[in-house]
């Protein structure tokens, strides 16, 4: 099909996957956000003993089920969940039949293959070099899963990899979309992936003191715009979105599951960690701005909130000055923990269901609201039906602001 170019191609979706801490699949992950229920468990590992945070939210699903063998050993832990995702996600969308050429893969990642880099790590120095696996670099390469789903597809038009930190996910939808948007694909595979629960990154995170360190009840230790948050929880998993060009899909006729109306991308130029909530305030005002809708319009907000003291006042302070303080907000982190690069584009993912079946799940553990965060912070699932659109936010360090506008199908 020949390129067609403008601001006023619709990008819509037509498939989704995921695999999280609370599901292997995009319908076991919605059932278990809706009922609330957390992915977060402790950590009984040998090389997790001695670490000073031993709770993490992890994929359950044991990938090799869903793999061949050949496909499992070939690839990182990373890898293995996009590939996953977006296998369910394609087969929603229908398998579109676009031209090889104008399919594409745009799928973000903060850390790439980080689990196969040190267990290889670990082989040279105890074993020597000849006993290091030949696949060692293609498992640890960032562009991993971007790679192997293009190949799964064959898609030719492209295979992009975002790496911006926490907000790589939802950066990649946006680029995907703008691909389309351009006339350079028809149909692009997008979202985000990260699979680093492993000793390096929660010692790194439990450093710079953005890992919680409650005591008790692991689930109970991710809460978003709650008093007593105190840091993060970290997650792994895989969200992934099958974006074609409006036109495209009528025309096959597929089912639209939602629209992605408007997306932003800015950087900070701040601070490598601190984020700056102006900014934040205007990635979300671009992404409204290229809806062509106002805050008014907006039905509820996903929001990035990891469950960090600062950074949750941070993005309540930019929600409430665009959208004021009555919007219903909502983070999945306190079920999921935050899954770094996947965190984003399982954001667009809830905020698609929210639309679609009329239902928003809460914020698990806001058992003492902030009052410093003034916001409209829902503590349980609720009625949504009426919103016409909603908002999702990604935010990573270095200054990667994301702000995705999503519309119902």
């Amino acid at each position: 099909m020949a390129a067609v170019t403008g601001e006023s191609i619709g990008v819509v979706v037509t498939g989704m996957g995921a695999m999280t801490p609370v599901g292997g699949t995009l319908p076991e992950t919605w059932a278990g956000l809706l009922a609330g229920r957390s992915g977060v468990a402790a950590l009984e590992d040998e090389w997790a003993a001695t670490l000073p945070v031993r709770i993490a939210g992890r994929v359950t699903a044991d990938p090799a089920d869903h793999l061949s063998m050949r496909e499992f050993r070939r690839m990182d832990r990373c890898g293995q969940l996009a590939l996953i995702a977006a296998r369910e996600a394609w087969a929603q969308a229908g398998t579109p039949g676009a031209d090889p050429e104008r399919l594409a893969v745009v799928i973000g990642s903060g850390y790439g293959g980080l689990g196969t880099t040190l267990a290889q790590a670990r082989v040279l120095d105890n074993a020597g070099a000849r006993r290091v696996s030949p696949h060692t670099l293609t498992q640890i390469m960032v562009n991993g899963p971007a790679a192997w789903v293009s190949i799964d597809v064959g898609a030719r038009g492209g295979a992009r990899t975002p790496v911006s930190a926490c907000a790589s996910g939802a950066e990649a939808i946006v680029q995907a979309a703008e691909m389309i948007r351009s006339g350079a694909a028809d149909v692009v595979i997008a979202g985000g992936v990260d699979a680093c629960v492993n000793e390096l990154t929660i010692s790194g995170f439990a450093q710079i003191r953005a890992l919680s360190t409650a005591d008790g009840d692991p689930a109970k230790v991710s809460r978003p715009f709650d008093r007593d948050r105190n840091g993060f929880v970290i997650g792994e998993g895989a969200g992934i979105l099958v974006l074609e060009r409006e036109d495209f899909a009528v025309a096959r006729r597929a089912e639209i599951l939602g629209r992605i109306a408007g997306g932003a991308i800015t950087s900070d130029a701040h601070d490598i960690v601190a984020a700056d909530p102006a900014m934040q305030e205007r990635v979300m005002q671009k992404a409204l701005d290229q809806a062509s809708l106002t805050g008014a319009d907006v039905g509820f907000v996903h929001a990035h909130a990891t469950s960090t003291p600062l950074g949750d006042r941070l993005e309540a302070g930019a929600i409430a000055a665009l959208l004021g303080d009555q919007v219903p907000v909502t983070s999945t982190k306190s079920m999921t923990g935050h899954m770094l690069g996947g965190a984003g584009a399982l954001g667009a993912i809830v905020a698609v269901q929210a639309l679609r079946t009329g239902r928003l799940p809460g914020t698990l553990n806001l058992e003492n609201p902030d009052p410093e965060i003034g916001l409209n912070v829902i503590g349980a699932a609720i009625d949504c039906s009426a919103a016409g659109a909603g908002m999702t936010n990604a935010f990573g360090f270095g200054g990667h602001s994301v702000s995705l506008v999503i519309t119902g199908g």
